[in-house]
């Protein structure tokens, strides 16, 4: 059994990985409903938490049908984050996760994000700082290094342990990187052998597959595994995984009525939660994703990525689901 503290997260738990714009909590219900076992809201800055700014307190927001769910942090200026962890511990997640992994220049430039992997020393203190201020388990995500040639990731997973991280999540790229190329896993699992590591490590970057997820499970020894861009337009990949785990066999991919009655869950859930004018906006970077693959959909997506009305959005879900009733999606 994974424990993180005493949040129990099964054999070989899957994670949502914290994405900006994607992972808030319209979609990270779709996930938990497709056996998603540990989810963290998008990161927020906590310069924004202590300045009480909207956008970011409004990422605070967890429903308890979530749960367990961590809440990810992300800054360079220790009081700021010591100050922003009691503001996360008020929200009540079960997890406080620290980002150090973010790659954009706009965060990386203030030393935040990836950017502290060039202060591995920073890095530890930060993380210590916070655990001494707050009582829920803290976490880690990160990379491997700021490049190729600083590559340290498994030097400082000993030492953020000793500060008292409870689990780490680790991208097999750097941040040079950013998300090009292939993940590469090997120091993932170099952590993995280290006897001295005694707590839960996950693997992030490139799980697109069920048969991918169990490859990488056994040949890095990883205790679970954090799912990110894949699950975008794709939260079936959560419980496609774990059937695959149990029982060596492929499920068959989700036909066009589920999807159509995921996009709808996501519609308007989006809308309850941000607003009719916010929710339909922010639908729209989703569509392509859902709908990707079927023949001749442009269409369609062109509609949905154009209409403001949330009914009218609904009747060109009926037409497409209609115009696709017999299409059959291949595994």
């Amino acid at each position: 059994m994974i424990k993180i503290g005493n949040i129990e997260l099964g054999e070989f738990p899957l994670l949502l990985a914290p994405m900006e714009d994607v992972s808030d909590p319209p979609f990270r219900a779709l996930c938990k409903e497709q056996g998603c076992d540990l989810m963290y809201t998008e990161f927020i800055s906590v310069e924004g938490l202590i300045r009480d700014a909207s956008k970011s307190v409004q990422k605070l927001d967890i429903y308890d049908e979530e749960r367990p769910i961590g809440i990810q942090i992300f800054g360079a200026e220790i009081d700021s984050m010591m100050r922003a962890a009691e503001i996360v511990e008020e929200a009540q997640p079960e997890i406080l996760d620290i980002n150090f992994g973010c790659p954009v220049k706009k965060v990386v430039c203030k030393m935040a994000g990836a950017g502290i992997l060039q202060d591995l020393d920073r890095m530890v203190q930060l993380s210590d700082a916070i655990v001494k201020s707050t009582n829920l388990p803290v976490t880690v995500k990160t990379r491997l290094g700021w490049d190729d040639n600083t590559k340290y990731v498994d030097q400082v997973v000993e030492r953020l342990q000793d500060v008292g991280i409870q689990a780490i999540s680790i991208h097999g790229r750097t941040r040079k990187q950013m998300y090009k190329g292939e993940a590469d896993w090997t120091l993932i699992g170099k952590i993995k052998e280290n006897p001295r590591i005694h707590i839960p490590v996950f693997g992030n970057g490139d799980i697109d597959s069920p048969d991918k997820a169990v490859q990488y499970k056994a040949r890095y020894g990883v205790d679970g595994i954090m799912i990110g861009r894949a699950s975008i337009g794709n939260p079936w990949i959560f419980r496609e995984i774990k059937h695959f785990v149990e029982t060596g066999k492929y499920l068959n991919r989700p036909q066009v009525p589920e999807r159509i009655k995921a996009v709808r869950q996501h519609l308007d859930h989006s809308i309850e939660w941000k607003g009719t004018k916010l929710g339909v906006l922010e639908m729209r970077r989703h569509y392509g994703n859902y709908f990707r693959g079927l023949p001749h959909v442009k269409h369609y997506r062109s509609k949905l990525v154009t209409e403001d009305d949330p009914d009218i959005l609904h009747d060109i879900l009926d037409e497409l689901e209609t115009k696709y009733e017999s299409y059959a999606v291949e595994a």
